[in-house]
């Protein structure tokens, strides 16, 4: 079976370069962290807004543990600075909703910690071969602890979203539509390269690349947006029962779910509370704080169906005209602020049609940024999965448990993100920057 080569400026940089761009990554990581940890006083650092989620204090230092773990000791080779905290701060050791219980550094210590660790994982960058093992290769290790970092300011972010009080995070207003998106997109049926080999940074599930046959569906243009979403609301969806799974069912009526989280009803319309802002729903903005069940609900709804995994990649990285598959939508390049909306540089899901300059040679649109994208996909490893550096990362996630979530949020780093990048959650988790778009089946009769 063959398989379209790939393309990565990545591969192409000197080791200097490449040992700049690890840097420059690892240093917007360690911005984005300070700009949420400095944002609330100690108290709210060592505080649980929610038992969803760890102190913010708690994701800090563990950021400085991994990092102290895989880049310190591990590459570089050097002397362990607090072996004494390793399992306070080990994931797995301890549920989020017991850490705050735990003998955890204060939030000035915490902050000693990292900046530490971070001026010897500098040394090591410096010096350690960017070849002759898969972890240094190509600079692994160091894009993965900054992939690590990236996905724990996103979770802090989400913890803001949770914490009560008024605002302390701001950013400027997404770009506005640039105009009206078709409702649809055909994506013809046929074969194309999902996942990657060539991608230095990519984590084991994105990996190997490989040939998979995805019949013909027709997909949203766009993410599902709380206009539409309300019209679902409002036509009584929540109370009928045939358009829900019998586990959605469950899950929505034992715990009283009635609108998408931090959504309620005025007699004006329907509101939410953004980051500490109390305002109106946009009626034009994806929906976002679903979970799996509800997106599920809404497609049976509207006569249509989640995408699966295969089809959502399809459309965002198979390009019809070269038969290969970008690592974006709109090409092999990072992604700029004309492309998507990413990194926290604004603090909601941008407008339907915002970023026209990201769209897929399909004419897909914002597949990349704004909301995560529930799929019907279970979290699976794909053909010839090889669990790497360690099972943890994702392979004891595999099942029917976990949904797989694609694209990225409006919190994501570009870092973080790439057409193969694969998210998995709980289906009933909402307190993440989630969302969806819809399928559909060719009608019969429908396209020749």
């Amino acid at each position: 079976m063959s398989v379209t080569p790939e393309h990565n400026p990545l591969l192409e940089l000197s080791p200097q370069n490449l040992r700049a761009h690890a840097a420059e990554a690892l240093t917007r990581a360690r911005a984005r962290s300070v700009v949420l940890t400095d944002a609330v006083d100690d108290e709210d650092l060592v505080r649980q807004h929610s038992k969803l989620m760890s102190p913010l204090v708690w994701d800090l230092a563990h950021i400085g543990s991994q990092e102290e773990l895989w880049l310190v000791r591990d590459v570089g080779g050097r002397e362990p600075l607090r072996p004494d905290i390793d399992d306070l701060y080990d994931a797995f050791q301890h549920a989020r909703a017991d850490r705050p219980a735990l003998p955890l550094l204060g939030p000035a210590e915490a902050r000693a910690y990292v900046r530490e660790v971070r001026e010897k994982a500098f040394d090591v960058l410096e010096t350690a071969p960017l070849e002759g093992s898969r972890l240094t290769e190509s600079a692994f290790a160091f894009g993965m602890i900054t992939q690590h970092e990236q996905q724990h300011d996103e979770t802090m972010l989400a913890t803001h979203q949770l914490r009560k009080g008024e605002p302390v995070l701001h950013a400027p207003e997404p770009p506005a539509s640039a105009g009206r998106l078709p409702a649809e997109v055909f994506v013809p049926a046929g074969r194309f390269t999902m996942g990657t080999t060539a991608e230095p940074w990519a984590l084991d599930n994105e990996r190997p690349a490989h040939e998979i046959d995805v019949p013909a569906y027709f997909l949203d243009t766009g993410a599902v947006t709380c206009g539409a979403y309300v019209e679902f609301l409002e036509s009584g969806g929540y109370d009928e029962r045939r358009f829900w799974s019998e586990p959605g069912w469950a899950y929505r009526h034992d715990h009283g779910i009635t609108a998408p989280r931090f959504w309620h009803r005025e007699p004006s319309g329907w509101w939410r509370t953004r980051f500490g802002v109390h305002e109106p729903v946009p009626v034009n903005e994806p929906v976002v704080h679903v979970s799996y069940y509800e997106a599920e609900a809404y497609a049976a709804w509207a006569g249509k169906r989640l995408p699966t995994e295969a089809e959502w990649e399809k459309a965002a990285r198979h390009d019809p005209a070269t038969g290969r598959s970008r690592r974006f939508p709109w090409g092999d390049e990072e992604p700029t602020a004309e492309h998507a909306n990413l990194g926290q540089r604004h603090l909601r899901a941008a407008e339907a049609g915002a970023y026209p300059a990201g769209a897929s040679p399909l004419g897909v649109h914002q597949l990349i940024g704004d909301v995560w994208e529930w799929t019907s996909t279970d979290f699976h490893g794909y053909p010839g999965f090889a669990a790497f550096p360690y099972r943890e990362y994702s392979e004891v996630f595999f099942g029917p448990d976990h949904k797989v979530l694609r694209g990225g949020s409006f919190g994501t780093d570009s870092a973080a993100i790439r057409g193969t990048f694969r998210n998995w959650d709980y289906p009933i988790r909402r307190q993440i920057f989630s969302g969806f778009r819809c399928a559909r089946d060719p009608r019969p009769g429908e396209v020749s």
